[in-house]
């Protein structure tokens, strides 16, 4: 099974070429973030897969073609980053509503949120929804929700 990284490249990969068939390994390793390197390793593997095919435009010019399998495959890995997203916005909620169970059975409505990106956003909205508050005063005697990746600790509540 493929890793969740490979797969969000080639799936990247793959709606790049459909947009640009002329597009050059440079550019998509810039639009990646990826060496070249990285990059040339995908697209054999999507080739070899039968995803992609490769002509010669001009003498040093290649040009990418998506196949119908590529199509598939670019559906497939389009539908498992959503249901992957759900699932990972599912359970950060679930753990958020958790935590605020043992906030107000402390006696606090309001928490603050240590952390930054996509899971702390989920955070806000869930406390919000919840009808917690969420303040940024560090001095303030509060719970905090501290993010470190996807695991959400509680602390404040001794």
């Amino acid at each position: 099974m493929e890793s969740t990284n490979d797969e969000i490249r080639e799936l990247s990969l793959l709606e790049q070429i459909e947009s640009d068939p002329n597009v050059n390994q440079s550019t998509l390793a810039t639009q990646l973030g990826v060496a070249v390197g990285t990059v040339n390793w995908h697209l054999k593997r999507l080739i070899a897969k039968g995803a992609v095919k490769v002509s010669r435009a001009e003498r040093k010019k290649l040009r990418y073609i998506i196949t119908p399998e590529g199509l598939a495959l670019r559906a497939r890995l389009a539908v498992d980053y959503v249901e992957r997203s759900f699932s990972v916005y599912r359970r950060t909620r679930q753990r958020v509503k958790d935590h605020i169970t043992k906030i107000r059975n402390a006696g606090f409505d309001r928490v603050r949120i240590v952390g930054s990106g996509d899971v702390a956003d989920i955070c806000k909205l869930t406390c919000l929804e919840q009808g917690i508050s969420v303040v940024n005063d560090r001095s303030a005697s509060v719970p905090a929700l501290v993010l470190d990746g996807y695991k959400i600790r509680l602390e404040g509540l001794e």
